[in-house]
């Protein structure tokens, strides 16, 4: 059952988003063990997500007005890093005030991490959708389903961890002058993510929300 989550959670991690250019991009300017603390974020949100999926968060998420606010909020916090990560590149923070923001340590990246990968909750709508026609398919029991889960957990660690060591060890062949254009196109594109989060019809959200 595990294995078959895992399986499950590779295919889903092939939908590129922010949180994977993020990994990459912070292995590449800052290494791999500060990649690292992104991948674990991450992982500790999806975790939170699916819990909060299986205990029927969806449901309240999902109503009109609640979603509405979730949209106007993820977008706030993509748009809020991306200006951040742009400005970064000329040695200024969009915040400056902020230690989070204008300091780079294993512990602000973490936070920096748990804060875009929480920036969609609607991702629960997502797991909760996908649980339910799982286990109405194939006709499983809480206990399968739990190493289901946790198989769709291990495939975003493996994946965002191999992620990072391809950025780690492609930041030694790269310019200075690469790295920071990489960290204005990761701006950008947060940015982008925020809006097109904040944009996206219904109907069309379950496409995106799995992107990480």
């Amino acid at each position: 059952m595990v294995l078959k989550g895992l399986r499950f959670g590779l295919l889903l991690q092939f939908a590129v988003g922010p949180m994977c250019i993020m990994v990459f991009n912070t292995s590449t300017t800052y290494g791999f063990f500060y990649g690292l603390h992104l991948v674990f974020a991450v992982a500790l949100i999806d975790a939170l997500y699916i819990a909060l999926s299986c205990v029927g968060v969806a449901a309240i998420i999902n109503r009109a007005k609640v979603k509405a606010a979730v949209k106007l909020v993820g977008c706030l916090v993509l748009v809020l890093f991306g200006a951040n990560t742009i400005s970064g590149v000329i040695n200024l923070s969009f915040l400056p005030n902020i230690s989070l923001f204008s300091n780079t340590s294993s512990e602000n990246l973490f936070v920096q991490g748990l804060l875009l990968t929480a920036s969609n909750p609607l991702t629960i709508v997502f797991w909760s959708g996908m649980f339910s026609a799982q286990m109405i398919e194939n006709e499983w029991n809480k206990k399968q389903l739990f190493f289901f889960a946790v198989g769709c957990i291990m495939a975003t660690v493996i994946f965002l961890t191999v992620v990072a060591f391809l950025g780690s060890i492609l930041s030694g062949f790269l310019p200075q002058i690469i790295v920071q254009l990489m960290n204005v196109a990761v701006g950008i594109l947060l940015i982008f993510f925020g809006i097109r989060l904040l944009l996206k019809k219904d109907k069309e959200e379950p496409n995106i929300q799995r992107e990480e």
